[in-house]
């Protein structure tokens, strides 16, 4: 079983993907010839040629539209969005067709479609390459998101995505794309390290949408995170001084709502970990899920630990993300709660 860093997990399965179905085929900008800025689609086109991986103009409004005509016709596009932060003139084609196809045709027409963007900071991006728009889209009925946080699971998350009847939004946290990072202290070595994360199988293998994992067993508080803030909560689990339980949710929508009420009731204590903004983003959903599901059984307030509410600060990227220490800080208060 090789070892992979996410870009070739990501990689691996779009070839697994398109070796077995004609159906499948990739496109975006630079995502041919050049195989994306991040190399994720590289040699694909060479491997199976102009008509199934190529590139598209800068024009994210019109790689939707295209995608989403595809998908209606029975193929099944997986699109690049080159940054999450590129996203938004795609936003109306995304919000408005492919979340509506299948109620407004009564189930006659499905859309098939695969979103991958690379989001989130960490690479020393800047405003506009930094973004975590997650929660925009999990308020959308008719879509699914998912945001992997290690190699294994991105392949098996992006093929069951590929093969899913249903549009998906797919998140990459470009943080982790080449490897990992030293979570205690935030900041990598080298965030372009390249080292292998995990080993993962050659071939097709699928992880299943809605189905959180358990990264962490505890009983004193659970902690709730997904993408690259999964290794920065494990990290303050491990010098938190108690025994914290780490759970990735790797699918927001859907959400596997069953894991979280079975680890909430056992702790009694819940922090929730995010990225992006703390106003209106997912980890407000889930606090309100949580304390639906779990009132009777909290032994303390809810906390979040989250990015500021303001537009991504290139100048202090560091210090706006969620870090052990804060998780840490988090956890002492809910502890004590």
């Amino acid at each position: 079983m090789p070892s992979m860093n996410m870009i070739q997990a990501l990689n691996s399965a779009l070839d697994a993907k398109m070796a077995e179905d004609p159906n499948v085929l990739s496109f975006g900008e630079d995502a041919g010839y050049f195989g994306g800025v991040f190399r994720v689609t590289d040699q694909l086109q060479q491997k199976y040629g102009l008509t199934r991986s190529f590139d598209a103009p800068i024009a994210e409004g019109g790689i939707a539209a295209a995608g989403i005509g595809m998908a209606v016709y029975g193929l099944r596009p997986v699109i690049e969005m080159q940054f999450a932060d590129y996203i938004y003139p795609a936003y109306d084609q995304i919000v408005s067709e492919a979340a509506k196809i299948r109620y407004r045709s009564g189930g006659e027409f499905t859309v098939p479609i695969t979103i991958r963007s690379p989001y989130g900071g960490g690479i020393f991006g800047g405003q506009t390459h930094s973004q975590s728009p997650e929660s925009l889209f999990t308020h959308i009925a008719g879509l699914k998101v998912v945001i992997p946080s290690n190699p294994y699971d991105a392949k098996g998350l992006l093929i069951a995505s590929i093969e899913d009847d249903d549009p998906v939004v797919f998140f990459e946290p470009k943080r982790l794309y080449n490897g990992p990072f030293d979570g205690w202290h935030d900041r990598p070595v080298s965030p372009w390290a390249g080292h292998p994360l995990a080993d993962v199988p050659e071939g097709r293998y699928a992880e299943p949408l809605g189905k959180a994992r358990l990264m962490r067993e505890g009983a004193d508080v659970t902690l709730l995170a997904y993408g690259t803030m999964v290794w920065v909560s494990l990290a303050a689990a491990e010098h938190a001084g108690v025994d914290a339980e780490v759970i990735d949710l790797r699918t927001l929508v859907p959400l596997d709502i069953d894991a979280i009420v079975e680890s909430v009731k056992k702790t009694g204590r819940c922090v929730i970990v995010h990225e992006a903004p703390r106003t209106s983003g997912f980890g407000a959903e889930l606090s309100a899920l949580v304390q639906e599901h779990c009132f009777h059984h909290l032994e303390a307030p809810i906390e979040r630990v989250t990015g500021w509410d303001t537009p991504y600060p290139h100048a202090f990227e560091w210090e706006y993300f969620p870090g052990p220490k804060r998780v840490a800080e988090a956890i002492k208060r809910a502890m004590e709660g």
